[in-house]
């Protein structure tokens, strides 16, 4: 099952959301207007409402408002990405020139300012003080994320501890975010239900990050709509690199050490040669499974439906994943 299979499981739910998303784009600002457009044309898997969809549906809701969250939950999503790709000075993101490479970092910036403003306004008319209390929290951990992200960025001595309460902020917390709103909106009066699907979440996030970060070096840029090599020309020691200089040759992690502190991709070949050869990669894939059964487990006590199902393969598919 792939993730177009996925996400047909919920696909009323799935158009509901995209016709949220651009309808509450609209303003009587032409560049915004604009730049949403381009965004939304841009595609996307659009995991993140899809794991709040099929949550609230696998805990047993009926209703309509997990749509207003799942957009809710993308329009902070889209903010993040416009911030991050002036932040790292990105100029492709999913096969398309990024938005601050077309119109430049101001209009970068501000759009994604924008949509943090009008997610807050989708939160408030939400009128739930649990689900404002879940979206609120994640965004404000999701910035902790950027700024130790920033942190990170071309220190050759961040451990590996640092690096995944990174992922753990960054990335994950959206899908854990995701995943415990529609669970609450489904089993209100079963708290520890929802914190099976945010324990899912959370491990969901963080083995997609994982993948993300093996396919730096072994993807290929038509596949993944992104440079590759973008982690090491921006200076991220993501966790290959960092199980390369603490398990590679002394030669190899001084070569690695220099080109994170210095960015650029005079040494790339020679790098993806030594992460593959010392088990860098294989060791991130090792990771990200781990996760995956974490995650998976976490969704056993949840009832059998064709919802919970499509969330295990959601999973499943993630990590095995090329782009």
């Amino acid at each position: 099952m792939d993730f177009k299979a996925i996400s047909s499981v919920v696909a009323d739910d799935f158009e509901a959301v995209n016709r949220f998303i651009t309808h509450h784009l609209d303003t009587e600002v032409p560049l915004i207007r604009e730049v949403g457009e381009y965004i939304v044309d841009s595609g996307g898997k659009r995991l993140r409402p899809l794991v709040g969809l099929l949550s609230a549906r696998a805990s047993g809701y009926a209703g309509e408002q997990h749509v207003d969250v799942a957009a809710v939950i993308e329009f902070l999503h889209t903010a993040t990405l416009l911030h991050d790709d002036v932040v790292d000075e990105s100029s492709l993101r999913r096969g398309r020139p990024t938005v601050n490479a077309v119109w430049g970092n101001s209009a970068s910036v501000l759009v994604g300012d924008f949509l943090i403003s009008r997610a807050l306004q989708l939160m408030v008319a939400l009128e739930d003080q649990r689900l404002l209390e879940i979206l609120s929290q994640s965004t404000n951990t999701i910035s902790e994320g950027e700024v130790l992200q920033l942190i990170n960025t071309r220190d050759p001595d961040t451990t590996e501890d640092s690096y995944m309460r990174v992922i753990h902020h960054k990335t994950a917390k959206m899908f854990e975010a995701a995943a415990e709103t529609g669970a609450v909106l489904g089993a209100r009066t079963e708290p520890d239900r929802c914190a099976d699907f945010a324990t899912f979440g959370l491990h969901l996030g963080i083995a997609f990050q994982l993948i993300d970060d093996v396919l730096d070096y072994q993807g290929d840029v038509s596949a993944l709509g992104k440079n590759v090599g973008d982690d090491l020309a921006e200076g991220k020691p993501t966790l290959p690199l960092i199980y390369a200089i603490q398990h590679g040759a002394p030669q190899h992690a001084d070569l690695i050490k220099n080109a994170i502190r210095t960015g650029g991709l005079d040494h790339l070949r020679e790098i993806v040669e030594i992460v593959h050869d010392c088990g860098g990669l294989r060791y991130t894939i090792d990771r990200a499974d781990e996760h995956t059964a974490r995650a998976l487990e976490a969704l056993a006590p949840v009832p059998g439906s064709r919802y919970k199902e499509a969330l295990q393969r959601l999973a499943e598919e993630s990590l095995r994943r090329t782009y």
